[in-house]
């Protein structure tokens, strides 16, 4: 069985043999209700794998106790959003017979090189206080990327991908020979494009400003950054991108704004961190805003003329798993449907074959 708590949804997923054969999903969870965590529905589990976005340094996935459950519960303040919510997840899969393993999203961005890790301030704080960029998606990016290679029957060694996760939450990732060498999420899933209801980067100096004119509490600052900046707060909506879109439709200019800064953000992003790769050979769109909303993915696509990208509207309007850009153009442009359960379930499957096979990290 796998849990995936997002900021805005929780998906529950039955895996078997690698292909998931049941589903139960709470959109707009409220990461209280407890309904689609009931592990006795679906009897004969034989693990449970629970979606973690912050591991801290931790490389590989990990079978949960008690001591390692606190450690996590310490990283509530780096992912407030998030983390919470997949420890609630994760007590409750351990009341059941089946062991729970935790699999983090910042696992896959621990080969980041030191130059993309590091920021530019006073190393005795850095060092000292664990300040570096983390980096988050990582599930999402790594099924993403092993899809993309299936689909041109390519080796992951002999691929660049840009990865462009598009959810509640919004990341770019530069991928070169299968790892992480870049993301636009840092220290905290704040950093990076504008998203639902978080600011993205902001000017560190605003915050300051904000912060010294006690035009904010010091109490107030993380509740406006992660719940009420983003769409949700330049629209006036919820910051669901549905509500956004349909605003827009109406007319009402704050939210034509707020999907153009959107747009804008994320384009900024993506051509950022193309500049990580050496080369670009794919530019991969997925997660449920992404899938959902082919328009916005073409809108945001055709102002990325500058990196060679193309899409054809046709292909936009299909669905499945696909390339959307002109046959034989590089990069290519996929459209892949987000499937971190079965990225859960091959990683919990690995953890348990080191365990059997003696190896406990």
């Amino acid at each position: 069985m796998t849990v995936n708590p997002g900021s805005s949804s929780i998906k529950v997923s039955l895996v078997e043999n690698g292909g998931e054969i049941d589903r139960a999903v709470a959109d707009r969870w409220d990461g209280v209700t407890s309904e689609p965590l009931r592990q006795s529905e679906w009897p004969d589990v034989d693990v449970v794998a629970v979606r973690f976005v912050h591991g801290g340094d931790r490389r590989t996935p990990v079978v949960l106790d008690e001591e390692i459950l606190a450690e996590l519960a310490n990283l509530v303040a780096l992912a407030p959003l998030h983390q919470p919510r997949s420890l609630m997840a994760a007590k409750l899969a351990m009341l059941g017979p089946a062991p729970v393993v935790a699999c983090f999203d910042t696992s896959f961005h621990a080969s980041i090189p030191e130059a993309a890790r590091v920021y530019g301030l006073p190393r005795d704080l850095t060092v000292h206080n664990g300040l570096r960029r983390y980096g988050f998606h990582g599930l999402s990016c790594q099924y993403a990327t092993r899809r993309v290679t299936e689909l041109i029957h390519n080796d992951p060694a002999a691929t660049q991908v840009l990865c462009v996760h598009m959810g509640a939450g919004v990341s770019v990732t530069a991928i070169r020979d299968g790892h992480s060498v870049d993301t636009s999420m840092g220290f905290t899933p704040l950093e990076g494009p504008v998203m639902a209801t978080r600011s993205g980067s902001v000017d560190p100096g605003l915050l300051v400003h904000l912060l010294e004119q006690k035009i904010v509490r010091v109490e107030e600052l993380s509740d406006v950054l992660y719940h009420h900046s983003g769409l949700a707060g330049m629209s006036g909506t919820s910051g669901d991108l549905r509500d956004v879109l349909a605003a827009r439709a109406r007319g009402e200019r704050d939210a034509a704004l707020a999907v153009e800064v959107y747009v804008h953000r994320l384009r900024r992003e993506i051509g950022a961190l193309a500049a990580s790769l050496d080369r670009l050979d794919a530019v991969v769109f997925t997660g449920g805003v992404a899938v959902h909303n082919p328009d916005l993915v073409a809108e945001i696509a055709g102002g990325l003329g500058v990196l060679g990208v193309r899409v054809v509207n046709r292909l936009m309007a299909a669905h499945g798993d696909r390339v959307v850009s002109p046959w034989g153009a590089l990069p290519r442009v996929f459209m892949i449907t987000d499937r971190e359960e079965l990225e859960l379930a091959k990683q919990a499957e690995a953890a348990m074959a080191r365990i059997e096979g003696g190896v406990t990290s």
